[in-house]
């Protein structure tokens, strides 16, 4: 065999991504996220039945992405410095702790601990996400950051569903949700300790102890970084419209399609398995073909679409619907009843009437979903990609974690933001709002990403 003949073989490998390799990362991502998105229905209920306001129920829902927004850009650091295994498996034995604490709680301050230590320590998938820049080439990379958002994809499918079964065969104890959310980051531990190779070589772990310790000036020079700072506003941007988007999504079909929970979860279930299908098999193809800058700029054009097509999503419940019935569930007064205070005995939002009922507004909402997720579903993994390439090796890691910083940021900020619009000017104008967010980072994106 001639030296063409094998210097092309080896760019056809390259050019192919490693599952084997990936494999373990993918299970051990998949495996946290379950016990995640176990927890993440069960919460609000979790927290009214200890007398929560809904001011405390949104603060403890701020509590993560917080805690993560402080916590993962260090251990991200750390993990360029001592190794992604080591770290990985620190955060995911506060996830554990985290989750047996929400277990055993019998008081408010008990679950804000919970949330705080899980957030705090959830440097899980910005270090799985450098863990896997490690294993794959420029060409792969894209393609094994979007297996990432397919275990989140699958995680949201997934996990409520868990929660559901667990519920009904414990009779609505909202403790076993989760234990059983324990013991998936039980078994990720065991995973991570047993399957898992390091990818980070030592010989390359010594540059970047001679970095200081993180502090929030190191984040502003990141935004500062002549080849990765606009990417990092951007990651920052997109999330603030497409985390406010998955926010208020159920209080927007609540107003226009009259959707209760069980229905909500449909349309969850359909945007989650659009994601599984772009970032767990057509984005890599897709990265292949076009590179990340088109893929960023398609990623931005279709999320701005999805966002404004939902914003005129027609106000027409489904056939079936019952004014009566869902206000009855609303207000507490059917079967279901976590405490004298219901969840929802202070939301102010209008529910439609019992006219003009069809199927036109839930066929127009599903297919503003589909250009939403695309677009949703792109621009992460695409912008993480463009990142690692443009970043030294010695700083991905810590790179990674604060682009992970920046999102839990924006999933800190974007209902805060997402549900004031809403309550002031109504449920069309936060997704209009977001949308033409996505089309002035579109402009932008066009003459900065190169």
């Amino acid at each position: 065999m001639t030296t063409s003949t094998l210097s092309a073989s080896s760019e056809v490998v390259s050019e192919k991504l490693n599952f084997k390799k990936i494999l373990p990362i993918f299970v051990i991502v998949l495996i946290d996220l379950l016990g995640l998105t176990v927890i993440i229905p069960l919460m609000p209920l979790y927290a009214t039945a200890f007398g929560a306001s809904p001011l405390l129920i949104g603060v403890l829902g701020a509590a993560y992405p917080v805690m993560q927004f402080i916590g993962a850009p260090f251990l991200g650091r750390l993990s360029d410095r001592f190794g992604r295994k080591p770290v990985l498996m620190v955060s995911q034995l506060g996830t554990f702790i985290g989750s047996l604490i929400l277990g055993f709680a019998n008081s408010l301050w008990m679950l804000f601990l919970a949330r705080i230590l899980d957030g705090i320590s959830g440097a899980n998938i910005s270090t799985a996400q450098a863990a896997i820049s490690d294993s794959t080439t420029e060409k792969t990379r894209t393609q094994g950051l979007g297996l990432i958002g397919a275990a989140f994809g699958i995680g949201f499918i997934l996990g409520p569903i868990i929660a559901f079964l667990s519920l009904a065969a414990s009779g609505n104890n909202y403790h076993v949700p989760a234990f059983v959310a324990a013991a998936f980051s039980l078994i990720s531990i065991f995973l991570t300790w047993f399957w898992f190779e390091e990818t980070l070589p030592k010989e390359l772990r010594h540059s970047s102890t001679q970095k200081p310790p993180f502090t929030l000036q190191a984040m502003l020079e990141a935004v500062r970084h002549p080849a990765v700072g606009f990417l990092l506003v951007l990651i920052f941007a997109q999330q603030i419209a497409f985390g406010g988007f998955e926010q208020l999504l159920a209080l927007f079909t609540l107003n226009r399609l009259g959707l209760n929970a069980s229905g909500n979860s449909i349309i969850f279930v359909f945007v989650g398995l659009i994601v599984v299908a772009v970032q767990g098999g057509l984005i890599g193809r897709w990265s292949r073909k076009y590179g990340e800058r088109r893929l960023i700029l398609a990623g931005l054009a279709t999320l701005a679409i999805g966002l404004s097509l939902t914003a005129f999503t027609p106000r027409q419940p489904m056939p079936s619907y019952s004014k009566a019935a869902l206000q009855a569930e609303l207000q507490g007064s059917g079967t279901f009843r976590t405490h004298e205070n219901p969840t929802t005995q202070n939301l102010a939002i209008e529910i439609p009437d019992d006219s003009q009922k069809g199927w036109f507004g839930l066929a127009w909402l599903l297919m503003a979903m589909i250009p939403a997720a695309v677009g949703g579903g792109i621009l992460q993994p695409s912008i993480n990609s463009l990142i690692t390439q443009k970043a030294r090796k010695d700083e991905v890691g810590g790179l990674l974690g604060i682009s992970a910083a920046f999102l839990s940021g924006a999933n800190a900020i974007a209902p805060l933001i997402g549900g004031m619009i809403f309550q002031s000017w109504g449920s069309t104008a936060p997704f209009l709002a977001f949308g033409l967010i996505m089309a002035i980072l579109l402009g932008l994106a066009f003459f900065k990403v190169r």
